[in-house]
């Protein structure tokens, strides 16, 4: 599994000692450290930047600059993908919209399927797209509620016939080790680490790193000392036998 950590991370020689070798997730709406990342890491991956302008009240409405950001990157060798524009509020027929229009080919662009949205547009997706990102959205938007669970199991059960995926999976935001253990990710991402290099009340005690780079180090390594699940296995029976191993 691909552990994808979005930027910015602040300082810039933080940041570059902490991704050092690894993956970045550069967001659109935050692109300042995309060159530093494409010099410090083995893969770069897009975000489309609309979960953060959505945020702030200012979502995208014009995403020619976004098309030319990613043909401006997309030949890089250590490019990997970049997710497909999406409307954060909008419809079904909304998102599918844009991805119709995505003009720059299956291997560069990952579309987004939303939890909100039907399990059969989740299973054309993916018997055409070699990968998929999952986005939590709706009355599942926040992440590890129990309907978030119970929607997720049956988007597993949708993209996973007999365990396997049939595409791709990428987990938005979903870089959490109780996340994407459990499922069989391709690859996950979050802002885990960016936002806690500079959280000093989180870092007290004899053993407390000495610099935001070594903070950043820790966080990383803590997350990627784990994988995803190898394939589906339904959440009550992964319950099940964590209990008979008790």
């Amino acid at each position: 599994m691909t552990h994808y950590h979005g930027t910015p991370i602040t300082p810039s020689v933080a940041a570059a000692h902490i991704m050092a070798g690894r993956h970045a997730m550069v967001s659109y709406a935050h692109p300042e450290q995309v060159e530093l990342m494409f010099d410090c890491c083995q893969s770069v991956s897009f975000d489309n930047g609309a979960f953060s302008a959505w945020r702030a009240g200012k979502p995208i409405k014009d995403w020619h600059p976004y098309y030319l950001w990613v043909k401006e990157w997309m030949h890089h060798p250590s490019f990997d993908f970049a997710l497909i524009p999406d409307i954060i509020d909008g419809s079904e027929r909304d998102n599918d919209t844009q991805i119709s229009i995505w003009g720059l080919g299956k291997q560069v662009g990952c579309p987004i399927w939303h939890l909100h949205e039907s399990l059969h547009k989740l299973e054309n997706l993916c018997n055409y797209w070699p990968r998929v990102a999952i986005g939590s959205s709706g009355d599942y938007a926040v992440i590890g509620t129990p309907s978030w669970w119970d929607r997720m199991s049956e988007a597993m059960e949708t993209a996973c016939p007999f365990g396997w995926p049939k595409a791709k999976l990428h987990g938005l935001r979903m870089l959490d080790t109780d996340i994407f253990t459990k499922f069989p990710f391709s690859s996950a991402d979050s802002t885990n680490v960016a936002r806690n290099v500079g959280m000093d009340r989180a870092w007290k005690g004899p053993y407390e790193p000495a610099t935001k780079a070594g903070r950043g180090v820790v966080i990383a390594e803590r997350i990627e000392a784990f994988q995803s699940a190898a394939r589906w296995v339904s959440i009550e029976t992964q319950q099940g036998l964590f209990t008979e191993a008790q």
